[in-house]
This record gives C-alpha cells, sequence and structure tokens, in this order.
C-alpha cells in the first residue's frame, strides 16, 4: 500500500517518517515485564500497543526481529537503588528459589498474552541469562570514564556525562538542576559521588539471594542496564525502535540512552515510542499502588471493581480504541462500550460470507481501505482506524439488508479488506466458540477456591485437599499464597 508511515518519536517529540535502517529489515526492542506477579491491564496495554507495530510492519512487508525482555533480577524496589529485588522479595516471602518465582510467573503471563491474541516476540531474553553481556557492557563504560567504582558497586556518572554531552534528560526533558536539589539522600546513597547517579552493577550484601560474581564482587547488574545489554546483543549497537510504557521514559530509558552512548558512542535507538497509562478514577493504575486488576480478575469478573467478566478481546478493543499515546480511563461502562464495538466488527465480518451478489457496485469500499492504511500510517492511529472499518460494517449490514450493491469481484475485494484488518492487522478474533466457556470455567475454578479456603478456615482439611487433589486431577495447577490461592491451565 502506498503511503508514508509516521512515527511520533519521543527523542525529538514530533512524529517523523519512518525509515528503517536496514530496509526492509526492522529491529524493535520492548520493556517486558518484571515476574513477580500476575499481569494487569497496565501490563496488557504495552504489550497490545507493540503487537500492533509488529502486526502492521510485517503486514507492509517488513521483516521484524522484535525483541521483548523479561526482567527477572535487579529491579529493586524503587528507583534509587535501594530496597529489594522485587523477585527476591517475593521468593523470600514465599520460601521458594527466586527461578521458581520467575518461571510460574512467566507461565501465567505468556497464558494471558495468548488469551489477548498477542503475537509472540522473536526474541524473548531474560536478565539472568545475560550476565556476562550486563558484565562486560559495565566494563566499556567504566573504560570510557563515565562511571566510577565504589564498594563493590559501579555508578553511573550522570554529571560528568551531562557535562560532556549535555545530553541526560533530553528524552524525558528532565533538568540536570531539577534532579540534584530533588533527589532525596536515602541509606547506603554514601557509596556515590552524587544521589542521582545509578547502579549499573550492584554489591550483593550477604543476605541478597540473586549473585553474580564479577571484577568488583559478588553482585547482580542494575535494572536499566539489563536493556541496554539484550538490545545490542540481539539487534546492534543501533536499531530502529524502542517501546515501552510512558513510566519507563524516566529514569529507565534515559538512563539506557547514557549507557548506551557512554558503552557505544550513540544512540541505541532511532524512535522512542511509549505507550500512555491506564488509570483509575484518574490515578495510574499499577502494583506499588495496590488499585491495579489482574487480567485473570477481568476474564473471571472477580474483582471489586468489575460487575462482570470481560473476554480477552473486550479488553484488546478496549485499548486499541484509544490512541497509544493517550491516558485510557478504566471505567465498567468503557468496557461495555467496548464489548459492543468489538461485537459489531464480529458481527460484520460473519455477514461478510453471506452477502448477497449483484452485478453491479453502488459501495465505495476502496475508499475506507485507503483511509484505514492513511490512519494507521499516521502514528498506527488504531481509533481511527477502527471509525473507518465501522463505516465499513454499516456498508456490509446496508449490502446484506439490499439497499447497496456489491459484485463478486468487488465483494472478495472487501473481504480481503476487512478480514486483514480486522483479524490480521488489529489481531482480533472470534471468540464464540470458546469465550463462554472460558468466562464459566473461571468463575467455577474461583468458587470452588473460595469454598477452599473458607475449609482451611474451618480447619476441615479433608474438604480443602479434595477440592485441590480433584482440580489437580483436571489439570488445574493450585499454588497458595499468603494473598490466596492463584491457579494456572496446566501447560
Amino acid at each position: 500500500m502506498e503511503g508514508t508511515l509516521f512515527v511520533h518519536n519521543s527523542l525529538s517529540r514530533k512524529k517523523e517518517a519512518f525509515q528503517a535502517i536496514n530496509p526492509p529489515h526492522v529491529g524493535m526492542y520492548v520493556c517486558g515485564p518484571t515476574v513477580y506477579g500476575d499481569a494487569h491491564l497496565g501490563h496488557a496495554r504495552p504489550a497490545i500497543t507493540f503487537d500492533l507495530v509488529f502486526r502492521y510492519l510485517s503486514h507492509l512487508g517488513y521483516k521484524v526481529r522484535y525483541v521483548r525482555n523479561i526482567t527477572d533480577v535487579g529491579h529493586l524496589e524503587n528507583d534509587a537503588d535501594e530496597g529489594e529485588d522485587k523477585i527476591g522479595k517475593k521468593a523470600r516471602l514465599e520460601k521458594l528459589e527466586p527461578m521458581e518465582i520467575v518461571q510460574y510467573f512467566s507461565d501465567r503471563y505468556h497464558f494471558n498474552m495468548d488469551q489477548l491474541n498477542v503475537k509472540k516476540p522473536s526474541i524473548e531474553p531474560r536478565a539472568s541469562g545475560h550476565i556476562i553481556e550486563q558484565i562486560e557492557m559495565v566494563k566499556k563504560i567504566l573504560d570510557s570514564g563515565y562511571a566510577y567504582e565504589s564498594k563493590g558497586s559501579v555508578y553511573f556518572d550522570v554529571e560528568k556525562y551531562h557535562q560532556d554531552t549535555k545530553k541526560y534528560g533530553e528524552l524525558s526533558g528532565r533538568v540536570l538542576d531539577d534532579l540534584k536539589s530533588n533527589t532525596r539522600e536515602l541509606e547506603g546513597q554514601d557509596e556515590k559521588q552524587n544521589a542521582f547517579d545509578f547502579a549499573i552493577w550492584k554489591n550483593a550484601a550477604p543476605e541478597h539471594i540473586m549473585r553474580w560474581p564479577s571484577p568488583w564482587g559478588d553482585g547482580f547488574p542494575g535494572w536499566h542496564m539489563e536493556c541496554s545489554a539484550m538490545s545490542t546483543k540481539y539487534l546492534g549497537e543501533k536499531f530502529d525502535i524502542h517501546g515501552g510504557g510512558m513510566d519507563l521514559l524516566f529514569p529507565h530509558h534515559e538512563s539506557e540512552i547514557a549507557q548506551s552512548r557512554a558503552a557505544n558512542g550513540d544512540d541505541p535507538a532511532k524512535y522512542w515510542m511509549h505507550n500512555n497509562m491506564i488509570t483509575i478514577n484518574g490515578q495510574k493504575m499499577g502494583k506499588s499502588l495496590g488499585n491495579f486488576i489482574t487480567l485473570n480478575q477481568f476474564f473471571d469478573g472477580s474483582h471489586d471493581f468489575l460487575e462482570r467478566a470481560y473476554s480477552p478481546m473486550t479488553i484488546r478493543f478496549f485499548i486499541l480504541q484509544a490512541h497509544y499515546r493517550s491516558t485510557v480511563d478504566f471505567s465498567n461502562e468503557a468496557l461495555q462500550a467496548a464489548e459492543k464495538g468489538f461485537k459489531r466488527l464480529m458481527n460484520a465480518l460473519q455477514l461478510l460470507e453471506k452477502l448477497p451478489v449483484s452485478k453491479e457496485t453502488t459501495v465505495d469500499f476502496k475508499s475506507l481501505e485507503k483511509k484505514s492504511y492513511e490512519a494507521l500510517n499516521d502514528d498506527f492511529n488504531s481509533p481511527v482506524a477502527i471509525a473507518h472499518l465501522f463505516d465499513a460494517a454499516r456498508m456490509i449490514n446496508a449490502i446484506n439488508d439490499g439497499k447497496e450493491k456489491i459484485t463478486q469481484e468487488d465483494l472478495n475485494g472487501l473481504k480481503k479488506y476487512f478480514s486483514t484488518f480486522v483479524m490480521d492487522i488489529l489481531g482480533f478474533k472470534s471468540e464464540e466458540d470458546n469465550s463462554g466457556n472460558d468466562e464459566l470455567l473461571s468463575s467455577v475454578i474461583s468458587h470452588l477456591l473460595e469454598v477452599r479456603q473458607e475449609a482451611k478456615k474451618n480447619k476441615d482439611f479433608n474438604t480443602a485437599d479434595k477440592i485441590r487433589d480433584a482440580l489437580t486431577a483436571s489439570g488445574i495447577v493450585i499454588k497458595d499464597t499468603k494473598e490466596g490461592a492463584e491457579w494456572s491451565v496446566k501447560s
């Protein structure tokens, strides 16, 4: 399809014409989840956003290498290099090995992504599997003079880097002087020359579970380091697109840029894309704020905020009906409207197979097809593309009602256009065959687990064990946590 694709580049803060560095090949790196809990709606948005980018670029004929990482080490409880590793903390509380936590929640994340019809990335590297690459990059940064060792840790020298380049804060718009005045002095920061310097290698305290040997002693990589090392390994020192949520803009992506420039001498990515947040009552939805709703809770309707269960395709439509750079506010009304919109497209798709054929055509589907491409070429504007598909749905209904006519040749073209955009590019799929069964299964299991929990409270362990054994025999994996029982389908 003719037309230039324009992408909003967070680094330049404007839309730019997209040109792959090595056309028709595209390298895209997207920050994936830290796997210490179930995925929620905030995880679904970047997954679906960059799934659309992956699908559309592939549709246009690009060969896309899509890398999306799994963070399984180094993500501390705050962004000031203090606190416990999130996965290590979960492992300690659950009395499990950290990699048990990682495997369990990675499996559940992947299951949720399959439900949302998110395509698997080309490569999905784990941070813990690339410790050597991260150590080597730390060495390069030290050699460049933009890092220093302190008490077994290695910190990036933000002030020296900015004095030499005048570029720290370029992506996020942060001003270094403001960072200096607003950075809190936290316990343990006496290791740093400046409080706003960030760790690229962290010395492991005796109680720290996850640790690796390094030239600076036993420790673990800084959170920002993993993406710089893994994107370089799989996409090269310079690649096309780096994506992630708006909450990663600072400090994560800002620090990635600084690290890569210090190690490799150039910006890592040509285009920086950030999806905006999902809010609930105007406040960001997230684990740290305690107001998140997991995807499993959406699918079984078990959260107090939910009036009922919502299907995975309703969630996908809810996310794509807004532009990826816009904030989306959660409400039951918005989800119900999304459900109606999705069903409207699916009903039109079904009608396409039953439309009467005439000797003449009185509709112009080609103009809608052109507008749909123009919408996605304009920074992946999915809501406008969906609006044109609704126009096409009205056209299909008019043909079915006999108010409009279409020839067999044009009907073939209409089918190709509509199904390509609805199914292949936007990634929707029919849920008629199994959505009701999936929701019923989730509801039944949730109720059984509630009965089991009540039995355990009443010390009726015989009943509790019978419920667990019956579910296990049916292929349902039960995991007891401090927050209650969690379940997944055995793969």
